[in-house]
């Protein structure tokens, strides 16, 4: 198969609509995407991807008319949420429309939902014919793309089309909130914070795993992700370490003396924005370790952190 690279969203659909899997930029990640109309392009989602049938997919639609499709209640919860913070980097967990094929959902009652706020992915999903499942346009387990040239390393042969567009801006995942109960659950942190979302649902609570045997609610939560082919270490400032050849590091403080590359982050937005990017940056020079440093579990830290303790196989 030969993937067609192309700047033009409705060319995109195009190959969409006719059952192709499409790599489309958002702010968050770059997603690959298949029209939730299109069983046999779910199928080739998983396999160009390497990824579980366990753990689902996250469906995007690009105007809030579209949720009556892939969603069969809508509560206030969810309604306060929606009107808040769509389009953006949020993605909700409802109980999904019987149009929902259960490939999306891996056999779950509930769906989740995100309308992006990048311009290229709206009007790309305007010119779609149904909603798009996407997960991210990577191999399992390792970084998400944050570029077009990231997907393009990784799925290239594996993917019908390509639509490019500019470095995703957030380079973190979407926040997941389960609004399909009675109470709002956080089940995957992101760009909107925790004390974001509780500035407008007080109770919401965050997720905690009891059984590692259940499907998974959302993505993120089970399977080994975002992980270089480096080895992650925590480092923090008033260590003394040694370094070894060929290590780097990233985070807001100063370097370990030694680092062969290293990232300083003016603050954790860039690191978010950064982190994927230069974790594929380290694999491309041989790098075996990366020193992170590990934001404490507040703001935008803590979707930075859930990612670093998922790297390096800590979650």
């Amino acid at each position: 198969m030969q993937t067609i690279l192309t700047d033009s969203a409705e060319e995109a659909a195009d190959f969409l609509n006719c059952g192709g899997v499409v790599a489309f930029p958002t702010e968050t990640v770059y997603g690959l995407g298949a029209g939730i109309c299109h069983p046999e392009a779910i199928k080739k989602v998983f396999r160009a991807k390497g990824r579980p049938g366990d753990n689902p997919l996250i469906v995007h639609i690009y105007c809030l008319e579209q949720l009556a499709d892939v969603a069969s209640d809508i509560n206030s919860n969810a309604r306060v949420l929606i009107e808040r913070f769509f389009p953006g980097p949020l993605t909700l967990v409802l109980k999904k429309n019987l149009l929902v094929p259960d490939s999306v959902t891996a056999g779950l009652e509930t769906v989740g939902i995100r309308c992006p706020a990048n311009l290229v992915a709206r009007e790309f999903l305007s010119h779609c014919s149904c909603p798009v499942a996407a997960p991210s346009a990577n191999l399992s387990g390792l970084p998400s793309a944050t570029s077009w040239e990231s997907v393009y390393e990784d799925l290239n042969g594996k993917i019908d089309c390509l639509l490019r567009g500019k470095p995703s801006t957030i380079g973190l995942e979407s926040t997941i909130v389960e609004c399909s109960g009675t109470l709002p659950v956080l089940l995957r942190a992101g760009a909107i914070t925790l004390e974001q979302l509780r500035a407008v649902l007080p109770e919401i609570s965050v997720y905690a795993v009891t059984d590692e045997r259940e499907v998974p609610k959302s993505p993120g939560l089970k399977y080994p992700h975002y992980a270089p082919k480096a080895s992650i270490l925590f480092y923090n400032v008033n260590e003394t370490v040694t370094i070894g050849p060929s290590s780097a590091y990233i985070g807001l403080s100063d370097p370990p003396e030694g680092v062969a590359l290293f990232k300083i982050c003016k603050n954790f937005d860039e690191y978010g924005r950064e982190l994927f990017s230069f974790f594929r940056y380290c694999d491309a020079h041989d790098i075996k370790v990366i020193y992170c440093e590990l934001p404490a579990n507040t703001g935008l830290g803590r979707a930075i952190r859930d990612r670093l303790l998922r790297a390096a196989g800590r979650l």
